[in-house]
């Protein structure tokens, strides 16, 4: 079995910069050693005297004197805070969202159309459900076409019945021309593929 030693100027090159690989790493995860302390940590500048006041509050809302205090992490009640809250009133632009007020929006009432008039008369006959897929031709003898009704396939020429109902008027190469017999219905039924 070989390791992959064969070559020594590659072997004593990984083994190299395996031991560089851990020197870094443990220079780099333990809080004791120079490089973590020379790592780069954003230092953190005092802002209390470099924000901006408006109109007596500094720009996150709170009053200039009141920075030092609000990064205490004491837990107890400042009770001249709250008395300065109280002491606030709302004045907004538009409705006062304190009082429930409710706006009743006024339905939309549709304008009905009149339906048009029907005209009357007879019903138009029902469509054809024949549809042709193709032909046969032999030399000497007539045109002959495939038809088919659902599952049912039927083979005709010009002038014969098919399914005691539709009669083949015409037929062309890309369509056929039929008569349903029953309600006097002519239609041309076009070449379907597939």
């Amino acid at each position: 079995m070989q390791l992959g030693t064969e070559n020594r100027n590659k072997t004593m090159a990984a083994i190299g910069l395996m031991v560089v690989a851990v020197v870094l790493a443990v220079m780099r995860f333990l809080p004791d050693s120079p490089a973590a302390a020379k790592s780069p940590t954003p230092a953190v500048a005092p802002q209390a005297e470099t924000r901006r006041t408006v109109a007596g509050r500094t720009a996150s809302g709170k009053k200039p004197g009141a920075s030092a205090a609000t990064r205490s992490l004491d837990p107890t009640l400042r009770y001249d805070w709250l008395k300065a809250s109280e002491d606030t009133k709302y004045q907004g632009a538009g409705r006062n969202i304190f009082r429930a007020e409710v706006e009743i929006p006024k339905p939309i009432v549709p304008v009905q159309k009149q339906p048009d008039p029907i005209p009357q008369g007879p019903p138009p006959p029902p469509p054809i459900n024949l549809k042709f897929f193709g032909f046969a031709n032999k030399p000497g003898e007539p045109k002959k076409i495939f038809l088919s009704q659902g599952e049912d396939l039927f083979i005709a020429g010009e002038g014969d019945i098919v399914d005691r109902r539709y009669k083949i008027l015409h037929i062309t190469p890309v369509s056929v021309e039929v008569e349903d017999v029953l309600n006097n219905n002519r239609q041309s039924i076009p070449l379907t593929q597939g």
